[in-house]
């Protein structure tokens, strides 16, 4: 196609055209996305907008592209006038090319900026909405859009038009002129895959989870970080990418990804090229492909109808029942967990878990609009905690405190007297009850979908406050907690059943099932608490006490017999011993020989013992033989000694003599000589001069002078 101002001029006004387009669907998204709530639609809607900077590019790249044309036609009918040869012109013709160098500019510096530009907003807010929306995937803070029909509406629209424009922009894109219309169409075809995302998400909310909407809130803004860094990739690879002459740069915001979307023909071209390449022949001309390229649409259509009769199977899990809606309405028919078999969708849906909404003046019934048949939960006394850190009697850690009226304490009733006035104790306590739906048809007719949980909780909190009235303070704060959370669950259950009277007059229950029931964590009135405290803690001390004397029992009764059991017998036979001693209990003195029996158990049990005591008497006892072969001895020694004397006197007496001699000599030196030497002189020396020589050497100490 020839490059003159006419083709440039209608390229511009398809981009004009792309520019108002793309506004109009970013101005439906931020309409419908305020008023419905719908964040994921805010998010699309930033999505979309960011496309219309592109499009003003466009506008204005391919008017000053039209303005150099008309600059070049210009000129080369001034280069064919008569005098166009003079000097005058002929050094001044490139000062005329002014468009043509805005163009070089243009693609140099502003296409390059704007893209960059671009890039950075998708990164930064698809980031900001990033980090708002990982709060929103949780089930209990997740908004419902409000606006499900026009969601769906806004969503196909968009869808359509822009996947129609896009097509229509990257027919126009093939031509080399218009290439870089491409831009355009990737920023059409991004926009109608937001909303055909959108319109999905809705359409498989209405025929179950809502899983989809959920991460659309988190799939949007992925989008546009993917988006922001592709324009970025872009930028970098077009600078080390090289160009023929003449030919034009390729805007970095010209996504390769959505165009492949905008032109689904270039994807089976290039697929058809590669395989074309790998196999070595060219494959796409064989009549098996042939054949196949003729038949897809109608292998499309084959498989579209089978997906859509797959729609006629259902599955309910085995914690659900679900409830079969023709066009919007219940039919009555309840499902059970399971396989079953339905028309298809969009005549029959199946809702599960729902609530069901009646109508009062035309008795129709709709969906309520959240979980039934999941497990819910309602507070029946105090809220759970939700301070951070230790939870204690003293702190405040409940938003609201709701105190359960109890008779005070035992001991408390017994040390203020017989005759005290009786009082009233309050005590905070956490009563969950957690249930699930039994009968989707009873929990309907309870009451108005939004009453149901307060009418439950209204009848279980006069069973609480009926069974608390007649419990103590120390059965609650004690160790009873099991016994009153089974005592209250049969009490509620019993009231429950009572519930929801029929025509007839008669109950038929609520349709609940209680799946759990707790009492936990109760405590005093955060202002007495401390007092509690100090009382708890006396009770405490009474107690440690106890436990310290029995164990001094123990250790004592076991270092003394052996063991407890065995000192409590022997006690017990002590005592059956004074009562023989003592004839009490009406029965006539015992004898002697029925103590002494008793004794020598008592004897007897104390010396198998094995403790203190059997060791004392086994200590006495042994002194005791002791004691008496020593004294045994001695007079059988005095009766040998008597008999000695008697049979020779003098001996006896001569014996005794040299015995005490020998005493009285064993540490003393002794000298023994003969009575014939005339002039006996003695020279004793008080220290030995050899040690070990004989003392009585007749050569021991002399010199051999005197020798």
């Amino acid at each position: 196609m020839k490059a003159d101002y006419l083709t440039y001029r209608r390229a511009t006004s398809v981009s004009l055209l792309g520019l108002v387009i793309q506004t109009v669907l970013a101005v439906a998204l931020l309409v419908y996305g305020v008023l419905a709530h719908d964040h994921a639609a805010v998010t699309a809607c930033l999505a979309v907008a960011l496309g219309v900077p592109i499009w003003l590019t466009l506008v204005i790249v391919f008017d000053q592209h039209r303005r150099e044309r008309v600059e070049a036609l210009e000129a080369e009918r001034l280069a064919e006038a008569e005098g166009a040869g003079s000097s005058v012109f002929e050094g001044q013709a490139g000062d005329f090319r002014v468009a043509a160098r805005r163009v070089q500019m243009l693609h140099r510096f502003a296409v390059p900026a704007v893209s960059l530009a671009i890039g950075a907003a998708m990164i930064g807010l698809g980031l900001w909405r990033l980090s708002q929306a990982r709060d929103l995937l949780s089930p209990d803070r997740f908004g419902e859009p409000a606006q499900r029909g026009w969601a769906i509406a806004i969503g196909l629209s968009l869808a359509f038009v822009g996947f129609v424009f896009a097509r229509y922009v990257s027919g126009m894109a093939k031509q080399k002129v218009w290439a870089n219309l491409r831009a355009g169409s990737a920023a059409a075809v991004g926009a109608a895959l937001l909303g055909l995302a959108m319109a999905v998400g809705q359409f498989i909310d209405i025929a179950g989870p809502d899983v989809v909407l959920r991460y659309l809130q988190v799939a949007f803004p992925i989008y546009m970080i993917a988006a922001g860094a592709e324009i970025f990739l872009n930028f970098v690879l077009d600078l080390y990418r090289p160009r023929k002459p003449g030919e034009l740069p390729r805007p970095a915001f010209d996504s390769r990804f959505l165009g492949f979307a905008a032109a689904p023909d270039r994807i089976a071209k290039s697929i058809s090229d590669a395989i074309n390449y790998q196999l070595g022949f060219n494959v796409t001309s064989g009549w098996f492909y042939r054949l196949l390229s003729r038949s897809v649409l109608l292998l499309l259509l084959l498989g579209l109808g089978i997906i859509w009769a797959l729609t006629a199977l259902t599955v309910v899990q085995p914690h659900q029942r679900a409830i079969v809606l023709r066009f919007g309405r219940p039919i009555g028919k309840e499902l059970g967990p399971g396989l079953h078999v339905k028309a298809p969708w969009p005549i029959d849906t199946v809702e599960s878990p729902v609530l069901l909404r009646t109508d009062p003046r035309t008795g129709r019934r709709s969906v309520a609009g959240y979980t039934a048949t999941g497990v819910r939960t309602i507070d029946l006394a105090t809220p759970p905690p939700t301070a951070e850190g230790p939870i204690l009697w003293t702190n405040e850690h409940a938003r609201e405190e709701m105190y359960q009226l109890v008779q005070p304490s035992r001991a408390g009733a017994e040390s203020s007297g017989r005759d005290a006035v009786a009082g009233l104790a309050m005590v905070a306590v956490e009563i969950p009850l957690q249930y699930a739906v039994s009968d989707v048809m009873l929990f309907d007719q309870l009451a108005a979908p939004e009453l149901r949980d307060d009418l439950l909780r209204s009848v279980a909190q006069r069973e609480i406050v009926r069974y608390f009235s007649g419990a103590s303070l120390d059965d609650v704060i004690g160790g009873r907690k099991v016994e009153i959370a089974a005592e209250l669950r049969k009490r509620i259950e019993a009231a429950f059943a009572e519930m929801n009277p029929g025509p007839d007059g008669k109950p038929r229950g609520a349709g609940v099932e209680i799946l759990a029931l707790g009492v936990m964590r109760p405590h005093p009135p955060q202002k007495v608490a401390a007092n509690f405290e100090r009382v708890v803690q006396a009770e405490q001390n009474r107690q440690a006490k106890i436990e310290a004397a029995n164990a001094d029992e123990i250790e004592t009764l076991t270092r003394v017999v052996g063991s407890v059991d065995l000192a409590n017998r022997i006690v017990a036979e002590i005592d059956a011993l004074t009562a023989l001693r003592d004839g009490r209990g009406g029965a006539s003195p015992a004898t002697s020989e029925q103590i002494r029996a008793q004794e020598r158990k008592i004897q007897q049990l104390i010396e198998t013992a094995g403790g203190r005591a059997a060791a004392t008497i086994a200590e006495a006892r042994a002194e005791r033989w002791a004691r008496h072969m020593r004294e045994r001895g001695r007079a059988a020694r005095y009766e040998g000694q008597l008999a000695a004397y008697e049979a020779s006197p003098e001996v006896y007496k001569a014996s005794l003599y040299f015995e005490a001699l020998k005493e009285a000599f064993a540490k003393s030196r002794l000298y023994i000589t003969s009575d014939a030497v005339a002039d006996l002189k003695i020279r004793a020396e008080l220290q030995d001069r050899q040690s070990g020589a004989a003392i009585f050497d007749p050569n021991v100490g002399k010199t051999p002078e005197n020798q």
